[in-house]
């Protein structure tokens, strides 16, 4: 497999990084061509903290992957394909930058 079409980029929060959250949040949109998901102050998903979703096009990431490795602001950030094997996307594909956290992947179907 080597086609992937895009990417979502998870990035996490609590109360006391909010607002950094907040910044890098309104920088991404200001730089990138993205889609910004909603705030999530709970855990949704295989997400075990608050966070919010930046969906983008493959073709970005040479630009957007670096730059968030830069201007992360200390926050960690998950990043995985999308190719439709939502299992292997997560557990298997993906990078993170910051701390790791224990994704639940039991809702996604073995593959």
């Amino acid at each position: 497999m080597s086609n992937i079409p895009s990417y979502h980029a998870h990035v996490y929060y609590d109360e006391a990084s909010r607002a950094a959250a907040a910044g890098l949040r309104e920088a991404i949109a200001a730089r990138f061509e993205v889609r910004l998901g909603r705030w999530r102050d709970e855990p949704v998903g295989p997400h075990p903290e608050p966070m919010y979703q930046v969906a983008f096009d493959a073709g970005i990431f040479p630009d957007l992957v670096p730059w968030l490795m830069l201007n992360r602001r200390g926050l960690t950030v998950f990043i995985h394909p999308e190719t439709g094997d939502d299992l292997a996307d997560h557990r298997d594909h993906a990078v993170w930058m910051g701390r790791m956290l224990p994704l639940d992947l039991e809702g996604f179907e073995q593959s």
